[in-house]
């Protein structure tokens, strides 16, 4: 599990819009990184539309957001036309950056139990440590406390 202090591992994935992102490639950056687990559903779009309302104070604190999840592309770029998104959404779809991140795990809904992402959030500082992780993320208030903790780094 990672922890503040260790290297946060570097990826390049396929982003919204086309192209691809490398996490290392947003240095010197403060990055917040989130993982959730599906578009367009209620949790998620509340959690993405309260990234997007603050994206002025992320980026006045040198901070860029990028959430994650196994969605495609396609389904990232209707996700942010529908609810005009302002943080970058990339695509794991074979799940092996939430691995390496500690975020592909069992769960259970209705006694039914499979794997999915478990919602949690990295601020990784401008020298690609992990400053903070936030593990079974509450959505209500946390972009709030994730702009705190960016704004104190």
């Amino acid at each position: 599990m990672l922890e503040p202090g260790a290297d946060a591992p570097d990826f390049t994935l396929p982003r919204d819009g086309g192209g691809d992102l490398t996490l290392s490639s947003l240095r010197p950056k403060k990055v917040v990184l989130y993982f959730y687990p599906k578009d367009d559903t209620s949790g998620c779009t509340k959690e993405a539309i309260a990234f997007t309302g603050l994206a002025k104070e992320f980026d006045a604190a040198g901070a860029v957001v990028v959430g994650i999840s196994k969605d495609s592309v396609a389904k990232h770029d209707k996700f942010i036309a529908k609810h005009d998104l302002g943080v970058i959404l990339v695509s794991d779809e074979e799940s092996d950056v939430c691995e390496r991140y500690g975020t592909w795990a069992e769960k259970s809904m209705y006694g039914k139990k499979y794997m999915g992402i478990e919602r949690s959030t990295f601020l990784i500082g401008e020298d690609g440590k992990i400053l903070q992780a936030w593990r079974k993320v509450k959505v209500p208030g946390h972009a709030e406390e994730v702009l705190k903790a960016v704004q104190a780094a």
